[in-house]
């Protein structure tokens, strides 16, 4: 009988033994990892507070948005304006502009002078010879100008009508030429490119070709001059300033706009509202327009519901993650958090006390911005209405700044520098955000560790095991081998 001994091969990890080694070793090796569990349960908790202080700076950062406008001393000054005629004038209002009711009248529109030639042309053929023009920009006064600028355009023999008109606009003379084609033929037409009684010109020309000034041929077709007759052109609109007087006071302007009469206040008209008859004595006919300028209650109104708004969004978003909801058994992610029970606190205080200096204004609530059981913020529209008729003094409850003494700021004040602290490079919510980061970095470490650890400890059990699976098969080897010998011999 044949037979064999020594180690059997093992495929499967207990077979051998007999033993469920590979759950064993499963088993344990789930113990020794039971720490990096509890550490993942860990870095899903941080991770959820970074997610919510997350969210908190950016609430955060829309307030401070929002009181920003309020602890700006141009939105106090904010005035808007209302016109019973616009096509007569436009008023624009900024920063400073005084309130009240102004007359405007209007007795002329600014325009810019335009002349233009007699002789109809052949636009594309014509010529009017060679020579020189030269343009005098200036103010004019009766028939005398007086130039500001002189610019000088030679003109060649060959030089058409629309190459004249070219010539002309490239100069940069402060006038520009047009071609005006009527029944006749083409005329050029030359005009001021600036409206304003400083922008009428003249124009003189020297032949040195065909031209010839008593028959208007030749390039002196084109001469102008305010203060003779020249048979070449005509004018058909003279260069003058806008005129018009607000609550009977004179102003002019070289444009139909007008920007530093009144502070704060910008204006456009559009049309004539003042004539006179050539009657002796004249007979004057005005039709004034009304501009009432008042107070932008509006976009006050408007900005103190925004921080109202913001203030409430960002109170509910940190109640809501600090409290303890005794009916659901739940912790807010931020339940017992220092820095966020902090910020909530400090946030109550600022705005549920006194601020600014006003004599009047103390508190929000007595300008209708009232506090709610939870720390919302809500606006009565009637009674803030009715504080803004007293706009000083709600300007000094928000938006009051004492550089000696921070307790007498304007509630808008101390929240943008409470919000400023807050989301600045070293602010508690920079801070806080940063620990919380570098905490969940301090875990995957730890996890890593742990993991390897692990991994190691699993390397170990599988080898031991290994090696009982191989002693015990031969052990069991040899055990067949000595009962066979045994059963043989007992049979023989």
């Amino acid at each position: 009988m044949t037979t064999t001994s020594g180690s059997a091969s093992i495929t499967s990890l207990g077979v051998g033994s007999g033993l469920q080694a590979e759950s064993i070793v499963t088993k344990l090796v789930a113990l020794e990892r039971q720490p990096i569990s509890l550490l993942q349960n860990a870095a899903d908790k941080i991770q959820s507070k970074i997610s919510a202080f997350g969210q908190v700076q950016s609430a955060m950062s829309t307030m401070k948005d929002a009181v920003q406008r309020l602890a700006n001393p141009d939105i106090w000054g904010s005035t808007t304006s209302s016109s019973s005629d616009t096509s007569v004038v436009n008023f624009t209002t900024s920063s400073g502009a005084a309130t009240g009711s102004y007359a405007v009248s209007v007795s002329a529109l600014a325009s810019g002078q335009s002349v233009v030639t007699n002789t109809a042309l052949s636009a594309g053929t014509s010529t009017l010879g060679s020579g020189t023009l030269t343009i005098d920009l200036g103010s004019l006064s009766g028939t005398t100008l007086t130039p500001s600028k002189t610019t000088t355009v030679s003109i060649g023999a060959t030089d058409t009508l629309e190459t004249i008109r070219d010539k002309i606009n490239d100069a940069s003379a402060g006038v520009s030429a047009t071609i005006v084609k009527d029944a006749s033929g083409a005329r050029l037409a030359i005009s001021s490119s600036a409206t304003g009684a400083a922008n009428a010109f003249r124009i003189s020309v020297a032949d040195t070709g065909d031209g010839d000034d008593t028959n208007n041929a030749g390039l002196s077709a084109l001469a102008y001059d305010p203060a003779a007759s020249m048979p070449g052109t005509t004018k058909t609109q003279t260069a003058k300033d806008a005129s018009a007087s607000i609550n009977g006071v004179d102003v002019t302007s070289s444009t139909n706009s007008f920007s530093d009469v009144l502070t704060g206040i910008s204006f456009t008209v559009g049309k004539v509202t003042k004539t006179s008859t050539t009657d002796v004595p004249p007979v004057v006919t005005d039709n004034p327009a009304t501009v009432t300028v008042k107070q932008d209650n509006d976009t006050i109104t408007k900005a103190v519901n925004e921080f109202a708004t913001s203030y409430s969004s960002l109170i509910t978003l940190l109640r809501n993650n600090t409290k303890y909801d005794d009916a659901t058994k739940t912790a807010g992610t931020l339940q017992g958090d220092g820095t966020a029970v902090g910020i909530l606190n400090q946030l109550r205080a600022m705005v549920g006390g006194t601020a600014g200096n006003s004599s009047i204004f103390t508190t929000l609530s007595s300008i209708g911005v009232e506090v709610q059981s939870g720390g919302t913020l809500t606006v009565n529209s009637t009674k803030l209405t009715n504080a803004l008729g007293k706009l000083t003094e709600v300007k000094k409850l928000f938006a009051n700044a004492n550089l000696t003494d921070s307790s007498q700021d304007g509630v808008a004040t101390k929240l943008r520098t409470l919000a400023s602290n807050m989301l600045g490079f070293d602010g508690a919510l920079t801070s806080r955000t940063a620990g919380l980061n570098k905490s969940i970095q301090n875990n995957q470490k730890r996890q890593d560790e742990l993991d390897s650890r692990a991994a190691l400890y699993e390397k170990r059990l599988r080898a031991q095991y290994t090696a009982l699976d191989q002693n015990m098969a031969g052990l069991t080897s040899t055990s067949n081998y000595v009962t066979q010998m045994i059963t043989n011999w007992n049979k023989s």
